[in-house]
């Protein structure tokens, strides 16, 4: 499909027309309103999030298991000390 100069212009010149106009202002400055908060809210980006995620996903498995562990040494020493092995 071939392109049209005209639209093309167009599509130029209105891109011009919004980068030079107060909107385009109005946009930079709330950008940086926005970052500017973002930054104070101490927040985290997503793949920070998945990270610490992953991470305590690992910590309840080693815990899940630590605690069969406990549970299986608890019961061979009420085993031993009641002396039916």
């Amino acid at each position: 499909m071939q392109k049209n100069p005209w639209f093309e212009e167009f599509q130029k010149n209105v891109a011009d027309l919004i980068a030079r106009s107060p909107a385009a202002d109005i946009e930079r400055n709330v950008k940086a309103f926005m970052g500017q908060t973002f930054t104070r809210m101490d927040l985290i980006t997503r793949e920070e999030f998945d990270i610490q995620v992953s991470l305590l996903g690992s910590a309840q498995a080693r815990i899940q298991a630590l605690e069969s562990q406990l549970q299986a040494l608890e019961h061979r020493i009420s085993t031993l000390e009641s002396g039916t092995e």
